[in-house]
Order: structure tokens, then C-alpha cells, then sequence
């Protein structure tokens, strides 16, 4: 495997970040960005041209990760050649989010081969719900094949979010998949949050997919803009300062859950996944340094599941949500991972609406919030 990192900005064009290799030529080009350079299109254009014959995958984000590096208002493009492994990208449209469970399950249907290794998504971030698109990549994945991804991010201002098409394209209301096959092809993953759970816990007691109408049998959104107090003007914006911690069961692993939306009207939360009627949860706040803590662990995760401890590649998918709370530390998260993979490993990624990764190696895979994901390639000599 061979890695090439460029940098799109408006004001210097692209340039090239790391180059280990020399010249490339990739099988496949990751791209990340802010939502306005990736729908203007003309970057990407410029590397359709420059590499006609290399897969394109990405979308807009919420900031982009380069090395241990967290930029906004650019666009980082990462070039792979796979030597010894295949890839396969498919894609599927999604106009309503109730479509989303059979969105999942024909993507995976179009990938299944024998030799198929790994499944990485991209999604549109907004008009999906996210839980169900991962539970009908479930019910058609193989018991043995892993799947890991992101939803893509619009910064703070949840108007719009893009997926590159096929074509090299930015296309709204799209999701986007990539098979990897091969049997020298090894993936790893882990991810892992860092937030602390406060207050009562309070039963869902009416909801619909991944709307939430009320608490207790009380209105939801005037329940939570009460935890929010001031913070309460700025939802949906501020809501990602305090998500829910969701659990369906005694003893069911919690998940994270972020609202994408409210509805004044209606005293709705719209979540980027489901939260079930019968379900509960608690409201989350940040703790810094477990939030640091909880992306290197995330990265241990990741070595510990696999048997190459330098990874050639690593995806960093983490949540817009850590990136507001932690600010201007927000590379010590970055720098972190770096620390427990090692300087060889070429690093990637963005800030999402949501993650996709199974908590361990042995987990099935779930959607998650708030949590920083971590997906490494390496391929075998």
C-alpha cells in the first residue's frame, strides 16, 4: 500500500501535505471538506482529471483531519493504491428517511462477493436516519464481515450535507459504500466516546423512528430546553453540547444519540438515529479529558484488534460534537491517536454527523454519536 495527502484551500489550490512515495497512482482517493468547496465542485474535477481511473469517496464535513491536523475550510484528499486488494464503490439514493433500512441493505446486497474483506459508508447527513440505515447494512452483511463509515457534516449549521457520487460529483440525498476485497487486506477498527452521563434518567414514552415527542409524558423539546438553559437559544446547534445516552435495556450496551433538528411546533427532537418508545436516557455532558482519553482508546481498540501494530492507513471519523466542546484543543484527540498507531500511519478523516463502527471486533455494527471511530487498513507483503 502506498499513501499521498494533498490540501485543497481557495488560496493556494492543492498542495501536497505528505508524500512519502513520490507520485502515486491511487486506487482510490478519499476526500473531505467543507461543505462549500465540495459542492462547488472544481477541486474534485481537477483530480478526476488528474486521476481518471481512481475511485472517488468522501463528502462535506464539520472539519477535516490531516495528519494531526484539524482544518477547516479545506479540502483534504488522501490517495491509496491498494497493490494486492480490489475495490468496488456503489451508491444508493435516499429521498425519505423512513427508506433508510432497505437504503442499507442494497448497498451491502450490491458488494457481496466471497473475497469481500470490509464495507465503508458514507452517508448524506441529514435526511437519513442513521440507526436504521446501519440495521439494513446488518441484515445483509455476512456474519464475518465488518463495516465502519461516517455521516457527513455541514459545520455547525446542519443546512446541507454532500456524498461524491460515482462520477466524482457532489450529490445531495445520496449514501455511498466501498467494498474492499482481499485476502492480503487487513481492517481493524475501535471506537469509544468520553462523555459523562447526569441527571434523572427519563423514559421515552412517545417517539416515532428517530423523533422524540415526549419524556415522562411530558413535551420533549420543552423538557430539554430546560436542562439547556441559556443554551436553549442556540439549538439545534447547542444540542450536540448535550446529547442522551440511550439505552433500550438493563444491561444493553448505551448508545450515543445527537439532535440533528427541532420542531417548535410539534415539541419534537429529530436524532441523527433511533430512539424507541420504552427506551431511556439521561442527558451527557463533556468531560475533557476523557473525551482525549476516549479517542486514544479508541486507537488501543484498534491496535489491539489487529496484527499489525502500524497500520498503513487510519480513517478518523469523530463527531462535530467533540469538536465544538473541545475548541482549540481538539488536535490533542488527533495527536493522541497518532501517539498509539505510530508516525507511519497515514492519517485521515473528518468531523461527522455520526459514526458507524461495532464498539470491538466482536461486536455487530451500530451508529453511533459523540464518539471518535477509527478504521485502519493495512495490506499484507
Amino acid at each position: 500500500m502506498k499513501t499521498q495527502q494533498i490540501k485543497y484551500t481557495k488560496e493556494t489550490k492543492w498542495q501536497n501535505v505528505s508524500n512519502p512515495f513520490g507520485e502515486i497512482t491511487p486506487s482510490i482517493i478519499f476526500i473531505f471538506g467543507s461543505t462549500q468547496l465540495i459542492k462547488s465542485n472544481s477541486p474534485i474535477e481537477e483530480l478526476r482529471l488528474k486521476y481518471p481511473n481512481a475511485i472517488m469517496v468522501g463528502g462535506s464535513s464539520s472539519g477535516e483531519i490531516s495528519g494531526t491536523n484539524v482544518l477547516d475550510d479545506t479540502i483534504i484528499a488522501t490517495l491509496v493504491t491498494f497493490e494486492k486488494s480490489t475495490l468496488k464503490y456503489v451508491s444508493q439514493e435516499i429521498d425519505n428517511p423512513e427508506d433508510s433500512f432497505i437504503v442499507g441493505e442494497k448497498l451491502i446486497k450490491k458488494l457481496i462477493e466471497p473475497t469481500l474483506k470490509h464495507v465503508f459508508v458514507m452517508s448524506e447527513g441529514l435526511k437519513v436516519n442513521g440507526s436504521e440505515l446501519v440495521r439494513g447494512m446488518r441484515n445483509a452483511l455476512p456474519q464475518n464481515i465488518s463495516a465502519t463509515g461516517g455521516l457527513a457534516g455541514d459545520g455547525p449549521n446542519f443546512n446541507e450535507t454532500f456524498i461524491i457520487n460515482e462520477a466524482g460529483q457532489a450529490q445531495s440525498k445520496l449514501v455511498s459504500a466501498i467494498g474492499f476485497y482481499g485476502e492480503n487486506l487487513e481492517v481493524s477498527y475501535g471506537s469509544l466516546g468520553g462523555w459523562d452521563s447526569f441527571g434523572v434518567e427519563r423514559l421515552v414514552s412517545k417517539s416515532k423512528s428517530n423523533v422524540l415527542y415526549e419524556l415522562d409524558g411530558k413535551p420533549a423539546l420543552d423538557l430539554y430546553k430546560s436542562f439547556l438553559g441559556d443554551h436553549a437559544k442556540d439549538l439545534p446547534a447547542s444540542g450536540l453540547l448535550f446529547p442522551l445516552n440511550l439505552r433500550m435495556e438493563q444491561d444493553s450496551e448505551p448508545v450515543v444519540r445527537t439532535i440533528l433538528a427541532v420542531d417548535e411546533k410539534e415539541q419534537s427532537l429529530t436524532f441523527a438515529g433511533d430512539i424507541p418508545e420504552g427506551s431511556y436516557v439521561r442527558l451527557m455532558k463533556a468531560n475533557f479529558d476523557r473525551l482525549i482519553e476516549g479517542a486514544i482508546g479508541a486507537a488501543k481498540g484498534t491496535i489491539g484488534s489487529s496484527k499489525n501494530e502500524s497500520p498503513e492507513l487510519a480513517i478518523l471519523i469523530s463527531c462535530v460534537g467533540r469538536k465544538l466542546v473541545l475548541k482549540q484543543m481538539i488536535e490533542e484527540e488527533v495527536e493522541g491517536v497518532q501517539e498509539v498507531l505510530g508516525s507511519d500511519t497515514m492519517l485521515c478523516g473528518f468531523y461527522s454527523y455520526g459514526e458507524i463502527s461495532p464498539f470491538s471486533s466482536d461486536a455487530k455494527c451500530e451508529l453511533h454519536n459523540q464518539t471518535m471511530t477509527i478504521t485502519t487498513f493495512s495490506e499484507k507483503v
